[in-house]
């Protein structure tokens, strides 16, 4: 069997709180903070639940974090793990937050996410690594599983819609006659 890399074994963190937000209904991305070796905080994706659009797994994590040590700047050495690119508004966050690494997952297929761009841009004169690809064929399939399943579910449903409206002229019909 396999070694797990230091990245791979914190992914795998993130890859549960995934699923904790998948259990819960929302679209499954999950993160966390580390420090000196630890995971410290925690985030899912929330969006649905809390009806924020800044609930992002990564910006729970970060909020966490900065109420842990008690500070919007986070301590040298944090990292970020995250099973999807980050969006510019995470980016900005990070970056703001003085986090010092992040990994990610999956890759955003969108190409909205201008993660290399911001984390390069020297934004308040912090720079941020990133390292894509990090256990990406785990993370992507989370994310493929759940938008499939989504897809069917809306299929289904279009088409029970469909069929309760043709019984509901068919009914009508016949009363007329």
């Amino acid at each position: 069997m396999k070694r797990l890399t230091r990245e791979e074994k914190f992914m795998r963190e993130a890859l549960k709180s995934a699923k904790k937000g998948l259990s819960e209904g929302e679209v499954p991305i999950g993160a966390v903070i580390v420090y000196e070796n630890k995971v410290v905080a925690r985030g899912y994706n929330r969006r649905a639940k809390l009806q924020l659009a800044s609930a992002h797994a990564e910006m729970m994590a970060i909020d966490r974090a900065c109420k842990k040590f008690r500070s919007w700047r986070l301590p040298e050495g944090c990292e970020l793990y995250v099973t999807l690119e980050p969006c510019p508004m995470c980016m900005g966050a990070c970056l703001n937050a003085r986090v010092d690494r992040i990994f990610f997952g999956a890759y955003e297929q969108k190409g909205r996410s201008l993660t290399s761009a911001l984390a390069e841009a020297n934004l308040l004169n912090h720079k941020t690594e990133v390292v894509g690809g990090v256990s990406e064929h785990e993370c992507s399939a989370v994310l493929t599983a759940f938008f499939s399943s989504m897809r069917q579910r809306q299929k289904e449903e279009k088409e029970r819609k469909k069929l309760a409206e043709k019984s509901e002229e068919e009914n009508f019909t016949q009363k007329e006659i």
